[in-house]
């Protein structure tokens, strides 16, 4: 993987997460660079499970692995929130 494909998933989850934390409902009371690590790593396993699917590879722009990604994204935040709420780490 070249710097730019590596700079451009980053970006790409970044985006991810953002949107991730906009689906889930109510206020989430995690920090900011916490939602765009789990928007990462969702960016990264909606592809793995798109390309699983054989959705990965179609024309233009990839729709179902973008909505892999956001609803992977949201199940993080979701998670992510529960837990810490649930310890207290929420600050």
């Amino acid at each position: 993987m070249t710097v730019t494909g590596i700079i451009t998933a980053l970006i790409v989850g970044l985006i991810i997460g953002a949107l991730g934390r906009l689906v889930v409902p109510g206020k989430q009371n995690i920090p900011i660079w916490l939602t765009m690590v789990i928007g990462v790593v969702a960016a990264l396993l909606g592809t793995v499970l798109a390309r699983a699917f054989g959705v990965a590879d179609t024309n233009g722009f990839d729709w179902i692995e973008f909505f892999f990604q956001v609803v992977l994204a949201a199940i993080g935040v979701a998670l992510t929130v529960g837990v810490a709420g649930r310890r207290g780490l929420t600050r």
